[in-house]
């Protein structure tokens, strides 16, 4: 017989195997992603969403499309900006299509 048989064989045999290693196990796994993926994650959305929500007429900003205007008026009712790109030129898009821009 090869070792992982003679292995497999004793953990079967061993009936005083108890599960509370491998539960432990399984709730670090979650700490873990938990703390590490889920969190930050819901961090950052939080963050974009007081950007968005404190966004003013007149503030320069940039679509995630990547064009750059002004904002002319806000219409919270629908969740849309309408933006000058130009002398004269007005878009509306939406409140979510604006790129939050890191601070320096």
């Amino acid at each position: 017989m090869n070792l992982l048989t003679i292995s497999l064989l004793q953990a079967a045999g061993n009936p005083n195997n108890s599960p509370i290693p491998t539960i432990i196990m399984i709730v670090a796994m979650f700490a873990i992603v938990y703390f590490f993926m889920i969190r930050p994650q819901n961090k950052k959305q939080k963050e974009i969403q007081n950007f968005r929500n404190s966004l003013q007429t007149g503030q320069n900003v940039v679509t995630i499309g990547g064009i750059h205007g002004t904002i002319k008026s806000i219409d919270e009712a629908e969740g849309t900006l309408m933006l000058e790109i130009a002398t004269g030129v007005k878009i509306k898009v939406e409140k979510s299509a604006i790129a939050p821009l890191e601070q320096k």
